[in-house]
């Protein structure tokens, strides 16, 4: 049964959600840019048939403690789940990230190969494609602070994140219910930190990062999934990743953009093999 945890880490107090199996091998699932925890309720059973399963807030999201505003950078980011994991006592582990989630799997699996086993690497890569970037900059940096009731909510996820387009009002409601808390003046508000979207309201871009030089050092399998009409991970550059990385994989998920929700029968199938579930 899923339980909410915290752990201590880098000064801030960051939420994880353990899906629960003590003993047996270790999954880390991680959130993409404006995600949280509860992204990976829907996958955590498909995984916690054999191994223990955690899903974590990335500080300033979801349940976890919001850092300084100048502080929410990747290679924070990073930091942040290896003291956690460290706390946890927990060596080695596979990976699941989601966009920016597989950013902050990179560059972990880059900064400490010995600690991953495996990685699933959802809808990123070392390169992102600029007409996704141009995009989630603006539906970021211009969301809406206030919402009236949840119904509200899910129409702007429908607007602006296209796997979501499709789904049923109840499932949908109950994806976009964790990315909100109540205003204290009425209404909804989000749970993530303001703070996280104003480098793209002001166009300041943050320092680019050459993602490609800890995703050469990688050594575990990698299993990268690409959403076929993705405007993120580019055809391209998934092809450059396999010929960088000879244990790397792409699956494709047909119809699908940025970023798979991993449970699309394409997704579970690929993970299965990949995870020997």
């Amino acid at each position: 049964m899923a339980s909410d945890k915290f752990v201590n880490a880098n000064g801030l107090r960051l939420h994880y959600i353990d899906y629960g199996n003590d003993g047996a091998p270790w999954v880390v699932c991680v959130h993409g840019l404006t995600g949280n925890a509860h992204n990976f309720d829907a996958l955590a059973p498909h995984l916690t048939r054999k191994y223990h399963v955690i899903s974590v807030d990335v500080r300033g999201r979801g349940d976890s403690q919001w850092g300084p505003p100048a502080e929410y950078i990747p290679q924070n980011y990073v930091t942040d789940l290896a003291r956690m994991l460290e706390q946890l006592g927990v060596a080695p582990v596979s990976l699941i990230g989601t966009s920016m989630g597989g950013i902050i799997s990179m560059m972990y699996g880059g900064g400490w190969p010995e600690r991953v086993e495996r990685m699933v690497l959802n809808d990123i890569g070392p390169e992102i494609d600029p007409a996704g970037a141009v995009r989630i900059a603006g539906y970021v940096g211009e969301a809406p602070e206030r919402f009236k009731e949840i119904g509200e909510v899910a129409e702007y996820y429908r607007k602006n994140y296209p796997p979501m387009a499709m789904l049923p009002e109840p499932q949908l409601r109950e994806w976009v219910k964790w990315s909100v808390k109540p205003a204290p003046d009425g209404g909804l508000m989000w749970k993530m930190d303001p703070a996280v979207r104003r480098p793209m309201r002001g166009g300041a871009g943050q320092q680019r990062l050459d993602l490609w030089v800890p995703y050469a050092r990688i050594s575990c399998p990698i299993l990268i999934m690409r959403g076929a009409v993705s405007d993120i991970l580019a055809p391209e550059t998934a092809a450059r990743m396999r010929q960088v990385h000879s244990s790397a994989k792409v699956a494709e998920v047909p119809g699908v953009g940025h970023a798979p929700s991993l449970t699309e029968p394409e997704s579970l199938a690929a993970i299965r093999e990949f995870l020997s579930l």
